[in-house]
Formats: C-alpha cells, structure tokens, sequence
C-alpha cells in the first residue's frame, strides 16, 4: 500500500515524465496482467513505496503520481507467465529497468537473483526464481529533461572526416587533466582533447557506445571489464562510467555543445541490434521481464531466441511498440543533445526479416521518413553473423556504410599480395560497384584500414598474428585474417631498416585512406603510433593496453602525426580529392577530356591486360576537373620503379605528397608531362597539375 496520490495518467509519453506538477509513468507490455511500480529511498537500497499502475491502454500501463519530483529512484515488477517454452518470462520478483530511463543510478551486482530462473537447476531456465533483485540491480532516476541550447551543424556528408574516438581511451591518460574527470564526458570536452582534434582536422567524432551498458559477469569474474560497451542495457541513458563526480546529462550535453563550438560534429556508435540480457540463460534487467515476447526475435521453438548477432539475442523491430522505443531513443539524442548522426553496429539485424534482409525493412522505411532523423548522418556496419548477413552496398540512399571491403583490399595491396591492382583501383575511386545506384553518392563508402575491432595501423605493420593473451580466452577470441605483415620482426624492434618499412607502409596506408574517394574514418591514436601489442580485440582491457597515450612520443610518431595533419589539408585543399559524384573516365569538356585517366609505368593508359596481371602492384591515376588537374602514383612494389608521367595534359607537376620520405608539400622544381619519375618502393606520390 501507499500513502502517494495516484491518478490515471496518460499512455503517452512512454518513460517517466516530470511535467512541472507531478510524474508520469507509462510502459508498454502486451503481455504483462499486472504492472507495479516500485519507488525507492535516495540511495536506492530500500523500496519504499509499490503501486499497481492503474490503467492499460493501447497495450500500455500507465499512472500518474502528483507527489514525486525529480530525483525519485524507480523499477518496475511485471507480472504474467513465466512460461518459456511459449515465450514469456514474467517474474515480479525481479526488479526492472524502464526502457525509457533517461538516468540510472547504481551499478549492477552481479548475483543469482538477477536471473528469472533457477541458476544450476536440472531444467534449465524453466523454473522461475523468486529471490528478489532489486539489491543488485541499478535504479531508474525521474529525470527533468532540458533540451540542450546548441544545434547540430550538419557539415557536408563529402567534406567529412570522421575520427573513431572512445571517451575513457581518449583522455584517461592524459596528465595534463585533473585526475578526477580523467576518462570522463568532462575530460573529452576539455580544450586540450579539443585542440588535438582540430589541429589533426577531422570533422567529426565517432564515439563508441555511451548509452548504458553493464560489465559482462564473466568478465568481472575474471577481473575484466567490458571496455568497448556493446552490451547496451537502456538506450535513452548515458553510461554512468563516463560521468565525473556528481555529473549527469548536462555533462553530456556540455561535451556535444563544446565540440560543436569547435566545428567538430558528433556520432554515436549505437547497438539496437540485441541488448545485454543475452540469450535465454541469461539475467532479467529489463526488457525480457517486461514483454520477452515482444521485444525479442524468437525463434521457431520459442524457449530460444533468434540470434543474429552473436550476442544471443536480437531486438524484434518488427513489432511497432519495439520499433517506436528505438526511434524514440535516436529521436531523443538528436533534439535533447543535438547529436549529429549515428553508426549502427551489426545494421543488418535492424532490416531483417529473420533469414533475409529486406532494404525497405519497417525500421529503414521508418527512418528514411521521419522528419528529425533524415536529416542526420546514419551510418551502417552493414553485416550480422546471421544468415545472408554480409549485406555491404545494400542500404537505402541517405545512408553511409563501414565498407569492410575497403579495409580487407587496401591492407592486401599495400601488404604486396598478388591480384590487388584492380580492387585498389575500384576503393580509391568510392567503390562505386556498390554504391553507385539510387542516386547515392560517394560519401555513402566509409573508408576504414582500422577500427576498434581488428589491429590498431602501427599493430597492422608490427606483428602477423594476434596476441589477445591478456584477454583470457586462450587467444582463440579475435579475427585471424588480419592482412597484416610485420615487416621481419613479430613485434617491437629498434631495427632501423624494420622501422622505415614500417613507417613506409603507414604513410602509404593513412595516404590512400585520406586521398580516396568517399568518407574517411581514422581510428584514434592511428595518427599517433597508438599500438595495443598486437591484440586486436581488446574489448575488455580497459587499461593502457587501449588507451591513447599521449605523453612520450617517439620522434618517428611525433612525425607521422605532422604527415596525418597535412594529408588531411590537403583533402581539404583539393574538391576533387572529395568529389561529389562517382568518377567513371566520362567526358567533362566536349574535347575528350575524361575525369578519370589510369596509367601504367610507361605512360601510357591502362589496359583490361594490365588490370588482369596479377603481378602488377604499381598504377598511376589521374583526376581531372574543370579547374583542377590532380596525378597520383602509387607502388606497392619492393623497389624503385621509373615511372613516365603523363604528356597529354599541357602541364607541370607539383610534388604535394611522398609517403617514401614522408613529405608534405616538399619545396622543388615541377616537373613537366613525359619526364620520368623514379618512384620508390612502397610509395606513393600525388602531384597537383599547373598551366604550363
């Protein structure tokens, strides 16, 4: 019983809602015969008041409490059948997270209690448990919500530089910030952070998962903590690991203003694909106790679930309650904090139909539609491990995806295996084979060599195979076809020829990266040397092992960041480095002049017999606008190749960049067209064009 006033409320808005008088609570279940909402002391250890929501409307429970302000911690029990062979898992002794929770407080601890069945029990998960979880599980905080007073920017999709950041990795070692936020939203939006991302002149921040997620319980027990945050336990709260002391949304909202006053847009890496609760033996949090049947995909026999991503569960965006929270969820970040898009990890899963993917999905129709989100950047890692999951090149137009073939066929050439010439060729113009249709435009290629998951670039060129030994999984765990090669020496060496290989084979692989078509995507600390010794999964070392450093840099990386900076000018510099439309050798003056132009050493134009030579690791390409004229050379070649330059063009040559001997815009004569060029080993050279 309580003593609290109580009202009907309203089914909408979901979540609870402060409205100057009192708080609004409403959750969806359309399985649930009874909801009841439970209210907590301040520091959440004692329940203090349980009310049975009064009304159902529309499939939604729903009650409004005139007494309760701001700061009220809160759950929910749900009751109904705990019957999972037919798919339901109710267990009211298993306190619940609001799906619409804008705050969490508290962590998780983990305990047998947090599971709606009986841990270690002959059957399995079909006897329910009925110890009580709310002593281990985080409370929800009513929240009063205030938009932030910024504005997205909207940058040009084509002038975009996205740089992948990770808001602990990014500032946890950095010494010139006050301990105490070090790892914090507080400690990325310092100025110091700020600058170093402006300086290098990438456009956007890709953040890694910040909405709330939990450390996996083998992880915890094994001393490990889930870094990465794929795990995502509610999707409207940020993660309360990265707030500094007494911080809350309006940290958050500060870091996305600052980064906006410094022209630096802001992405967040999202994971609506499945949640935290995993598969059927896994722990009750939330939504599995609030409507398993709605808000999961189940399989045929539905004691299990359909898993597509490999995480044991998939979020069933068929069903419209489910689709509504999760375009909420992005609505809420794009008006609340201004958010300038997101990238969607395992996008696949967000536009199935169980076995196949479908590109007018009801989640991808529902948000080419919506009048706040199309007008964001939407990123996807277009594959799932689920059946025909690899679906790169097939999301709708307004979309950009993770092109892992990009990544896959850039690191082969530059590593020197036989065949690459022609997939090089088609990823340095935006690999229109999988983008060019619907009217889609380069940008939709997000290039990457590196990412969070695989070899950091100094690790890509330093070691052959992974070494995840510190992750404790017998390094089984992690990709093994890497494409990488370390250069003579697994490892760290103070060879010298070793390390100018290496650094060769770095600038080469940041040069093409920056001068491709399409949108570039840098991985922090690649401009930097960042190394994780080797292992090339380390979602769970939240410890130098993969954070930034920043103090000590070595000559040869102080160096290549100078390099990164003043490639990425350069992109700037030149449109025809980021094209708006694909470029296909089509005529651009009525004189036969073509916008594409590919070369052998000799000079003369490549032929569908040089495309066809798997020993060729050496092409010159041409790019040709109405007012500029740009000439790459490129070599992934052992030795020096003289290489004749083009003559047809009336002009002179200007050396911008030699990834050799890591310059940038070198002082020199130009060269004039017919003359020979001795190109190095490993190298590659880009000219700007001049009237002769």
């Amino acid at each position: 019983m309580t003593r609290l006033r109580l009202e009907p409320g309203s089914p909408y808005p979901r979540g609870a809602t402060w409205d100057g008088g009192g708080v609004n609570f409403a959750l969806f279940s359309a399985n649930a015969t009874k909801v009841e909402l439970c209210l907590f002391d301040q520091k959440g250890r004692r329940e203090t008041d349980r009310i049975a929501l009064p009304e159902f409307t529309h499939e939604v429970w729903h009650g409004y409490l005139p007494d309760v302000r701001p700061g009220q911690l809160y759950g929910y029990r749900v009751h109904g059948p705990y019957d999972p062979p037919n798919g339901h898992r109710f267990n009211p002794y298993k306190l619940l997270i609001d799906p619409y929770a804008k705050a969490l407080h508290g962590d998780i601890k983990w305990h047998d209690s947090l599971f709606g069945y009986r841990v270690g029990s002959a059957r399995g998960d079909l006897l329910p448990d009925r110890r009580d979880s709310a002593f281990v599980i985080p409370k929800c905080v009513v929240v009063d919500i205030a938009a932030s007073a910024d504005r997205p920017l909207r940058h040009k999709w084509a002038d975009t530089i996205v740089y992948e950041a990770h808001v602990k990795g990014m500032t946890a070692m950095r010494e010139d910030i006050p301990e105490r936020i070090r790892g914090t939203f507080a400690a990325f939006a310092d100025t110091r952070i700020i600058d170093h991302l402006v300086k290098l002149g990438v456009t956007a921040v890709e953040l890694m998962p910040v909405q709330s997620f939990f450390d996996d319980r083998y992880l915890v027990e094994k001393k490990l903590r889930n870094y990465w945050g794929y795990n995502t336990a509610n999707y409207f709260s940020p993660a309360q690991r990265y707030f500094s002391p007494g911080g809350g949304l309006q940290e958050f909202q500060m870091m996305v203003r600052r980064l906006h006053e410094a022209g630096l847009e802001v992405i967040l890496d999202v994971v609506y694909n499945h949640t935290a609760e995993g598969n059927q033996l896994g722990p009750t949090l939330s939504f599995r106790g609030i409507d398993n049947a709605s808000y999961y995909m189940l399989a045929e026999d539905r004691r299990y679930y359909f898993d597509a991503t490999g995480c044991g569960n998939t979020v069933n965006l068929r069903h419209p309650r489910v689709l509504q929270m999760v375009m909420d969820s992005l609505r809420y970040w794009v008006e609340t904090c201004h958010i300038d898009g997101f990238r969607f990890d395992l996008a696949t899963s967000l536009g199935r139909e169980y076995d196949h993917f479908d590109q007018n999905a009801v989640f991808l129709d529902a948000i080419r539609q919506d009048p706040i989100l199309q007008r964001v950047k939407l990123i996807a890692e277009p594959w799932d491990v689920g059946p025909n999951g690899y679906q790169l090149g097939n999301f709708p137009p307004g979309w950009g995806e993770w092109n892992g073939r990009y990544r896959d066929d850039m690191r082969s050439f530059w590593k020197g295996d036989q065949g690459q010439l022609p997939n090089f060729a088609r990823g340095m113009l935006g690999s229109a084979d999988l983008f060019d249709r619907h009217g889609r435009k380069p940008w939709a290629s997000v290039n990457f060599v590196t990412a969070h998951d695989g070899f950091t670039l100094e690790d890509l060129w330093s070691y052959n195979h992974k070494h995840n030994e510190a992750n404790e999984e017998g390094n089984r765990d992690g990709h093994d076809d890497n494409r990488s090669w370390n250069c003579g020496v697994e490892g760290p060496t103070d060879d010298p020829e070793i390390l100018d290989l290496r650094d060769r084979l770095r600038r080469g692989t940041m040069a093409t990266l920056v001068l491709s078509q399409g949108t570039p995507m840098i991985l922090m600390g690649d401009e930097v040397g960042r190394t994780q010794g080797g292992n090339n999964n380390a979602y769970c070392q939240d410890n130098p092992i993969a954070w930034m450093k920043w103090d000590g840099l070595s000559e040869r990386d102080a160096a290549f960041h100078a390099f990164v900076r003043g490639l990425i000018a350069l992109r700037k510099r030149y449109p025809l480095l980021r094209h708006r439309n694909f470029l296909h050798g089509h005529e651009i003056d009525g004189n036969g002049t073509r916008d594409v132009v590919w070369f052998k050493p000799d000079g003369q134009e490549m032929h569908e017999g040089a495309w066809g030579d798997g020993n060729a690791r050496v092409v010159g390409l041409l790019l040709r606008s109405a007012s500029e004229r740009l000439l790459m050379l490129v070599s992934a070649w052992h030795d020096t190749i003289p290489f004749a330059l083009p003559s047809e063009d009336a002009r002179r040559w200007r050396l911008r960049v030699d990834t050799g001997r890591g310059l940038i815009d070198p002082p020199g004569e130009s060269l004039g067209g017919g003359e020979t060029v001795e190109l190095d080993g490993r190298t590659l050279l880009l000219f700007s064009g001049e009237e002769g």
